[in-house]
């Protein structure tokens, strides 16, 4: 399936609300990484940890709807953004495969019983490692995790990869950006095995 006029609306207004606003979102450079994982991945469950307003989210979910499968529960603390997210989600025709919560991630995901073969990073940095923790009951052998932030956050999240980088296959990739708080950053892949 591919994305109409109306996803692409969306998502534009969303990433130019996002730079005018500095409302830190992953970028176009990161999330065709993002977007390429997934569509080799082929994921049933996605955990998305940090929703903001819904732009890595609308790319997580529009790489699913063309695979054919899969959904996202995406959890974001702020209550306002959450909901400005959801609107967003339905708006660009993704809302029907996306659960929106709110709270904090690392209590949230301790409620998630599904299996998960994917979960992606992109909340505060100190939260990472106890996000990990919860929900790693629930990762399936050879699930993928990718860590945001990790070129401009690495000292905040230091336990994380510290633990990542210990126990699992784990890489960082860099990215060439146009943002305006970040020209450079990496993602942390993991592939995590039991």
């Amino acid at each position: 399936m591919v994305s109409g006029p109306e996803f692409r609306r969306v998502l534009k207004t969303v990433e130019d609300r996002c730079r005018k606003q500095s409302i830190y979102m992953v970028g176009p450079e990161k999330a065709r990484f993002l977007r390429s994982l997934i569509l080799r991945a082929k994921p049933r469950c996605v955990i998305e940890c940090g929703t903001a307003i819904g732009y890595s989210g609308l790319h997580i979910a529009d790489s699913l709807r063309r695979s054919g499968e899969g959904r996202l529960i995406t959890v974001e603390i702020n209550h306002e953004r959450a909901m400005e997210a959801e609107q967003n989600f339905y708006k660009a025709g993704v809302g029907n495969i996306i659960d929106v919560r709110t709270g904090d991630a690392a209590v949230v995901l301790k409620e998630v019983y599904e299996a998960v073969d994917f979960l992606f990073l992109d909340n505060s940095y100190s939260n990472y490692h106890p996000c990990l923790l919860s929900i790693m009951p629930r990762l399936k052998d050879g699930a993928i995790i990718v860590a945001d932030n990790v070129g401009i956050g690495a000292s905040g999240m230091a336990d994380y990869l510290t633990y990542v980088r210990s126990h699992f296959e784990s890489r960082s990739h860099w990215f060439e950006l146009d943002l305006p708080w970040a020209s450079r950053d990496a993602m942390e892949v993991t592939i995590y095995t039991t």
